[in-house]
């Protein structure tokens, strides 16, 4: 009769003979990539500074990246202690630059508000990508609202998937992976745009895909385009921006 120890050894033993007699025959090099070896980037020196790579739009000290989105001419948002304020009335700004799939790191700040200013009329403005795919800026921090317009929405399309929002008087960021649409050439939607948005580093848009430009009013819809600039909106409050920076992708 056999020992238990011996049982259990030779069934061991067994098992790794079936394991060796299933695993795959060959070089394990068969499967290794070697190139293109990847462009080497290095990344800001602290949370949230420009890697290498990246496209500066505003680095505190003058407006030269924007334009007027009325007319064109020089943007007529102000600068102030290194930072980009709303100047009420004077019109949205967007980039002289035009941008397809990007990285888009911008922070912003709600300044506080009296408390009967809600809804939508608390710090509203909007990041706006390719010129028309909107990412909202709200005071939504305890601010009840339609959620798909509030902060960190794709604006009348997506809701957050959380409020990850700060409350007013601080400095917010947002992180936006955005893939432009792609249009055939009859103008036909070939394949939608998607964002992807960190709301001060949580996820709150994963791969949405967009269902057309933003419409305040009605269901969106594509016009074919191609590259088109970065928005920041002009909604009559003063909201402040800093530190905005893309990567093309």
């Amino acid at each position: 009769m056999f020992r238990p120890e011996f049982l259990l050894v030779l069934g061991s033993l067994l098992a790794v003979g079936a394991s060796a007699a299933n695993a795959p025959a060959g070089d394990p090099k068969a499967t290794e990539v070697w190139s293109p070896v990847p462009v080497k980037v290095t990344p800001g020196p602290t949370a949230g500074a420009p890697p290498s790579d990246a496209i500066v739009l505003f680095d505190g000290k003058n407006l030269n990246a924007w334009k007027s989105e009325k007319d064109g001419g020089p943007a007529k948002w102000r600068v102030e202690r290194g930072e980009l304020v709303v100047a009420p009335g004077t019109g949205d700004i967007q980039t002289r630059a035009t941008f397809g799939d990007v990285q888009l790191h911008v922070e912003w700040y709600a300044p506080q508000l009296p408390a009967d200013k809600v809804d939508q009329d608390r710090a509203n403005s909007g990041v706006f990508l390719q010129d028309v795919y909107e990412v909202q800026v709200l005071d939504s921090f305890e601010n009840k609202t339609y959620v798909n317009g509030q902060a960190g929405a794709i604006y009348k399309q997506h809701p957050p998937l959380v409020n990850a929002s700060l409350p007013a008087g601080k400095w917010q960021t947002y992180d936006i992976i955005f893939t432009a649409p792609r249009f055939a050439p009859d103008g036909a939607v070939k394949s939608p745009g998607r964002m992807t948005v960190l709301h001060n580093g949580v996820l709150i848009q994963n791969n949405a895909e967009l269902k057309g430009a933003t419409a305040y009013i009605g269901a969106p819809i594509y016009k074919a385009h191609g590259n088109m600039p970065i928005r920041l909106q002009d909604h009559s409050h003063e909201v402040r921006f800093r530190n905005i920076w893309l990567r093309k992708l």
